[in-house]
C-alpha cells in the first residue's frame, strides 16, 4: 500500500480559515482516543499560537495553501471597487463580515476590508466596526505579506493606498 501524498507539507505556509496564515513546523504523530492520527502543526508567529490538525481533516475545515498571485490582484481590485453598505441592521452585517473573516477567502476579506475602511472624512466608525476592519485588514495584509515576500507593514501600506486611492 502506497503512502498517502499529503497536501500540505512542512516550512509550508497555509492559511486556516479562523486563524489566517500560519506556517506548518511539523507533521507528527499523536494518539487520540486510542486511534493513531497524523497531524500537522501549524504556528501562528503573530498570535503565539500553535493549532494542530489531523491531516485527513485539514482540506474538510477549510485549511489552504496561500493565495495565488492572481487571487492577490483579484483581492487588490476588489479593493478598488465600490463599497456596498447593506442597508441591514449592523449586528446582522457584522455577522456577515465574521463570517466571510472567517472563511479564509482572500476576496471576501477583502469585500469587507473595502466596505468597512473610512475615509478621514466619513462618519465616525464604532468600535465593533473598527475591530471587524482591523481584523480583515491584517488577515489581508499578512496573506499578501508572505505571499510577496514582503513585510506585513509594506502589505498595509499598499491596501491602504489602494483604499484612499480609489476616492481621489
Amino acid at each position: 500500500m502506497s503512502k498517502k501524498k499529503l497536501d500540505f507539507s512542512p516550512n509550508e505556509f497555509v492559511v486556516y480559515p479562523a486563524h489566517g496564515v500560519g506556517k506548518i513546523i511539523a507533521v507528527e504523530k499523536e494518539e487520540v482516543a486510542g486511534f493513531d492520527l497524523e497531524m500537522f502543526v501549524i504556528v501562528f508567529e503573530k498570535d503565539k499560537m500553535k493549532l494542530r490538525v489531523p491531516t485527513n481533516k485539514a482540506i474538510d475545515v477549510g485549511m489552504r495553501a496561500l493565495a495565488t498571485p492572481d487571487v492577490v490582484s483579484h483581492a487588490m481590485k476588489t479593493l478598488r471597487g465600490k463599497a456596498k453598505v447593506k442597508k441591514a441592521m449592523w449586528s446582522r452585517r457584522a455577522q456577515e463580515y465574521e463570517q466571510k473573516i472567517n472563511s479564509g477567502d482572500l476576496i471576501a476579506i477583502a469585500e469587507v476590508v473595502r466596505d468597512l475602511h473610512r475615509q478621514d472624512d466619513q462618519r465616525e466608525q464604532s468600535y465593533s466596526e473598527r475591530q471587524l476592519y482591523e481584523a480583515a485588514l491584517e488577515r489581508l495584509s499578512r496573506e499578501i505579506a508572505v505571499v510577496a515576500g514582503s513585510e506585513e507593514s509594506a502589505a498595509v501600506e499598499e491596501v491602504t493606498s489602494v483604499l484612499v486611492g480609489r476616492a481621489a
